[in-house]
């Protein structure tokens, strides 16, 4: 993807649909949903209601955001319930998480993954992956609240200096540890990539 203008229209937040153990979680997916809204972005994400997904997506909402939720059938009952997702006018209900998946990369110009699960993992661990292999140059962000991603950024390190990851230029996600960082950082990374 080539920038043109400062493009930068949509992000993917990535989170947990539970809310962690310590509360600065929940008061940073706020805090990114408040943010996105008031810069004017429309938020993609998973389409949950509960944890930092529903935290995430309230505040944004709340300050008068664009929210697109993608969820798949089989995850309504698990994480949101049907009458909760009606607060959606953007509202896609998927068949397979692949389908999700997909959707929310072709409609972001960006990516950003708070704490969460193996979900979260999985799902910008594959972003990252087809950044390596040249399939997109969209910013990645690894929003590392209380170090909660060094030990995957160690890993990373790991892999290059064993000689696994050959295209690092490639894979650079932008690291940072407060919500009020991430846009910022993403409007400086396309600026960049202009």
């Amino acid at each position: 993807m080539t920038y043109k203008n400062d493009q930068l229209n949509a992000v993917c937040v990535y989170c947990g649909s539970s809310s962690g153990n310590d509360e600065i979680y929940t008061a940073q997916g706020a805090k990114l949903g408040k943010a996105i809204a008031e810069a004017g972005i429309k938020l993609v994400y998973g389409g949950g209601t509960t944890g930092l997904m529903g935290a995430l997506a309230y505040a944004s909402l709340n300050e008068g955001g664009d929210v697109a939720a993608i969820i798949p059938e089989f995850l309504t009952n698990f994480e949101t319930t049907s009458k909760a997702l009606e607060i959606f006018k953007d509202l896609t209900i998927t068949q397979t998480m692949h389908e999700r998946k997909h959707q929310m990369f072709e409609r972001s110009d960006a990516f950003i993954a708070m704490p969460g699960g193996i979900g979260t993992l999985e799902e910008i661990i594959e972003i990252m992956t087809w950044a390596q292999l040249g399939r997109h140059k969209k910013p990645v962000v690894l929003l590392n609240i209380n170090g909660f991603w060094d030990p995957l950024i160690l890993l990373l390190k790991h892999m290059q200096n064993e000689g696994f990851i050959h295209s690092k230029h490639l894979l650079d996600p932008i690291i940072v540890s407060d919500a009020s960082e991430v846009i910022p950082a993403i409007r400086n990374k396309i600026q960049e990539l202009a």
